[in-house]
């Protein structure tokens, strides 16, 4: 009976791991198309008052922008696998979605009662994400959403196929578009099928450069903790990355520590196209615990453990320093107390000398007498200068009244709620997808 259940046992575990590691290493790729439209020009380097652009795994694959006004490739592979042809309906495809953002980013100044003499900026972004576990490909979320001045303003919810309206002015549009019903449909069925067929078709086309990969480069370090000396942050960083999906926990005890007691950077762009991702806990310093850091990536074999030596970066400096700041001190305590014996012994000194002096006057006088000289003054006292003591006169103290202080200039921003009614005329007009 025992040994059945440890059969049992390792047959159920063995039947556990591969799909928890399946789980850990499903690919995740994305495809969205990102437009951005100023209400109108600045005079800015690279700032222009269109630009719209494609993006496969977070790697830009084209552009356009409305002072060149052409749609062009960004990555060799682009420029080799699409014909000529599809670059021209692009480039007509984006000026057309120009225009109509240039109507549409005055039709919402209109409505949110905006000045136009300040720069609004109205964004779509709108595309695909799918999973893939070895050969099979599942679409998992589409998004089709706009923001104006960095706020949302219409959502496509694709379970439901209807535009979401997180505020008033953009209720007129959700009710206009939800009225045609074609419409909703047609947005469905891009995000769950057009957008996936060409997110795979891009795939195949830079099979070779987006499956070059990049594995992690992992560090762990601790630091004091600025709002408690007696406690430590410890640091996991996993950088250098390709692609971003990755695992990492800090670990105690070979068990990883819950979510919410952990701090995290999420995943982060590199400037070399690759990713990093940080997480930190806070402890206490003397704690005895053993950390580490769990990494897993698809790049890897096995996943990288590296534990914590226990060490702070900032601690020893900060000791060493507090015994610079003592040795400074105590010499500082030193020379205070040497300045003060000779200062002393100086006064001393200068004392018995006078009193030394006014001795041998008095004898002097006295003997005078004696000898019946004439009693004529022989010079008053001396006393000792104070600027051979070392006691210099003090400066003047600083000035303790109040300044005339100048009034207070507060700038204050007039911008309208912006939150009346709009017109049923004033509505987007939907356009196609990319």
């Amino acid at each position: 009976m025992g040994l059945f259940l440890v059969l049992c046992s390792v047959f159920l575990l063995g039947a556990a791991v591969p799909a928890w590691s399946d789980t850990l290493i499903a690919e995740r790729h994305s495809l969205y198309y990102i437009y951005t439209a100023l209400s109108k020009p600045v005079d800015l380097p690279g700032i222009y008052q269109f630009t719209a652009m494609g993006l496969l795994d977070d790697r830009e694959i084209d552009y356009y922008n409305s002072y060149d006004q052409r749609k062009i490739p960004k990555q060799h592979w682009m420029k080799e696998k699409m014909q000529e042809d599809y670059w021209e309906k692009g480039t007509q495809s984006r000026k057309s979605k120009e225009q109509w953002f240039n109507v549409n980013v005055d039709i919402l100044m209109k409505r949110m009662r905006h000045n136009e003499s300040d720069v609004h900026v109205l964004q779509w972004r709108h595309g695909c994400e799918i999973e893939k576990q070895g050969d099979e490909v599942k679409f998992s979320k589409g998004i089709d959403e706009y923001s104006y001045d960095g706020e949302n303003f219409l959502s496509f919810d694709d379970k439901d196929s209807q535009w979401i309206a997180p505020v008033d002015a953009a209720v007129p549009t959700k009710r206009k578009w939800d009225n045609v019903p074609i419409l909703n449909q047609y947005t469905k069925g891009y995000l769950e099928k057009e957008c996936v067929d060409w997110l795979n078709k891009f795939r195949d086309y830079g099979e070779q450069d987006l499956r070059e990969s990049s594995p992690p480069d992992v560090h762990v370090f601790a630091k004091r903790c600025t709002t408690d000396k007696n406690k430590v942050k410890l640091t996991c960083l996993a950088t250098g990355f390709y692609p971003k999906d990755v695992i990492l926990s800090i670990r105690k005890y070979r068990s990883p520590l819950p979510e919410d007691e952990t701090e995290s950077s999420r995943i982060r762009p590199n400037h070399d196209g690759t990713y990093q991702l940080r997480k930190s806990v806070i402890i206490q310093e003397d704690e005895k615990a053993e950390y580490d850091c769990f990494v897993k990536h698809r790049t890897l074999k096995e996943p990288i453990i590296i534990t914590w030596d226990g060490k702070c970066q900032d601690c020893t400096q900060e000791t060493i320093l507090g015994m610079v700041i003592g040795a400074v001190i105590g010499v500082v305590l030193m020379l205070a107390v040497g300045a003060l014996v000779y200062f002393v012994r100086r006064r001393k000194n200068i004392a018995g000398q006078k009193r030394a002096n006014n001795g041998s006057q008095d004898r002097a006088i006295n003997l005078g007498h004696l000898n019946e000289l004439p009693k004529t003054v022989i010079g008053g006292s001396q006393t000792g200068s104070d600027s051979d003591s070392g006691k210099g006169s003090a400066g003047p103290s600083p000035d303790d009244s109040p300044t005339n202080s100048q009034e207070a200039v507060n700038l204050v921003s007039e911008a309208s709620s912006g939150q009346s009614s709009p017109t049923e005329a004033q509505s987007l007009l939907q356009q196609s997808s990319e």
